[in-house]
């Protein structure tokens, strides 16, 4: 019986012994640094495993036989990195730290050997393609060269298909080729007008796409299709109306196609969302809260996830909505309550006084503050700081007149939630009856809205 359970422990230990991978790679001009293995989501990344380089830059790091098929970022600086696929072998490379990317050479492994192979013949053929389709679509039809640019071009397209299908049947069970066969653009013919390519494109751009491969998810996949695939819809000829308005096409049609997966449906929203918040379109934003919802929210307020509150902040937060009636202390205690403020104008800012942008912001906005005439414009500055010193020592240096409050509690107070504030400087230009007029990002834009206000005049 001893012996008998001997042996199970040590085949126990062995398994878990070989059941590992190794990674090992030579970075030359690194020396002795700590690397750090990041798993990838998008735009995301977490800290999975770490390693320590020798003096001449090599690295030994044992994989676990756990670790889930997927993309992942083998980074010593903010610059310094390469991307490698782990998919249950082992991995070897060489690299130089001065250019990583470019001077990468996979010495083992299949998976990364067929990412970068299949990523150098895209890299050329898109080359190629931005050179013919111009000539395609400006070339006299009639002429030879026409035909031989039409040709080519579609000729390009296919062997590049046919490369591609003949790695899926060669390695099934390859997460490289998983990416690259989602990341396949549509086949155009050659003889569609750049119109007709453009609408093409909108209307089957999602066609390849593996929603349901729900792995893919541990990559930059996604991200990367949705910025290419709104690029299809951008044109500089257009303003912020009315690109917002083709924007709306586009999210329209991604978040339609990856709506038959709910991990994936929730990763483009929240991905979009984000995205269109950060650049300041409203409208979209607005759509998209309107619209849309997280699959996995649940109608339980307590439970409710932090996008689902985040969409149905949005809808509250839409230009000629009432702005949320927040109260929050000043420096004696005191609750100051938004609704109470009496002005013809209100400008509600999020502000901290560790944010260099609003630092920088400041001073300008207390010397307009300081200068109307007559007055027209209360200012309520929420401050985010969390050490009190720190707040009313700033408001004191700078003598900010105006109504400063904060509840020193970051990021993390109900005011900021309300708000759906993420970052400072965020503000809210209000009307007499506390309905928001426009929500500036920067300086400029808020002297913007000032002066279409009737607020200041210069």
């Amino acid at each position: 019986m001893i012996k008998k359970s001997i042996i199970f422990l040590f085949l126990l230990f062995s398994g878990s012994v070989f059941s590992q991978h190794v990674m090992e790679g030579n970075i030359h001009n690194l020396g002795k640094t700590r690397l750090y293995l990041m798993t990838i989501n998008g735009e995301r990344s977490k800290v999975a495993d770490s390693v320590l380089s020798d003096s001449l830059g090599r690295i030994r790091l044992l994989i676990s036989a756990n670790t889930l098929p997927g993309l992942y970022r083998l980074s010593w600086s903010k610059n310094g990195y390469i991307n490698l696929i782990l998919n249950g072998e082992d991995i070897s490379f060489e690299t130089d730290a001065r250019q990583p990317e470019d001077s990468l050479k996979i010495k083992v492994s299949a998976e990364n050997h067929i990412m970068q192979y299949f990523s150098g013949i895209v890299r050329i053929n898109q080359s190629k393609l931005e050179f013919l389709m111009p000539v395609v679509d400006y070339y006299p039809v009639k002429d030879e060269f026409y035909k031989l640019a039409v040709n080519e071009l579609e000729s390009i397209q296919k062997a590049q298909i046919v490369t591609l299908d003949s790695l899926a049947v060669k390695y099934p069970a390859s997460f490289a080729v998983r990416i690259e066969k989602s990341m396949q653009p549509p086949y155009l013919s050659g003889s569609l007008s750049r119109t007709a390519r453009l609408e093409y494109l909108k209307q089957h751009y999602w066609d390849k796409v593996d929603f349901n491969d729900t792995a893919l998810l541990r990559s930059n996949l996604f991200v990367d299709k949705v910025i290419a695939f709104l690029a299809i819809y951008h044109d500089n000829r257009l303003n912020q109306k009315q690109l917002e308005a083709e924007f709306i096409k586009a999210v329209t049609i991604a978040l339609g196609a990856a709506s038959v997966n709910q991990d994936t449906y929730k990763f483009m929203l929240d991905y979009l969302v984000g995205g269109f918040d950060k650049y300041h379109f409203d409208d979209v934003i607005t759509y998209i809260a309107e619209n849309f919802q997280d699959p996995f929210s649940c109608e339980d307020a307590a439970r409710k996830s932090a996008l689902q509150k985040k969409l149905d902040n949005f809808k509250k937060l839409a230009i000629g909505k009432p702005a949320p009636g927040i109260e929050v202390p000043d420096q004696k205690g005191v609750n100051v309550k938004l609704p109470d403020i009496q002005a013809e104008f209100t400008l509600l800012i999020f502000w901290s006084s560790e944010c260099p942008h609003c630092t920088e912001m400041m001073p300008k906005l207390k010397s307009l503050y300081d200068n109307q005439n007559p007055r027209k414009l209360q200012v309520m500055a929420v401050s985010l700081d969390t050490i009190r010193n720190a707040w009313t020592s700033y408001i004191r240096k700078e003598k900010l007149n105006w109504i400063n409050v904060s509840d020193l509690r970051g990021f993390e107070g109900k005011a900021e939630d309300e708000y759906n504030v993420y970052a400072t400087p965020t503000m809210y230009l209000l009307d007499r009856d506390k309905k928001i007029i426009s929500k500036p990002i920067t300086w400029r834009e808020l002297e913007q809205s000032l002066r279409e206000n009737k607020i200041i005049n210069q």
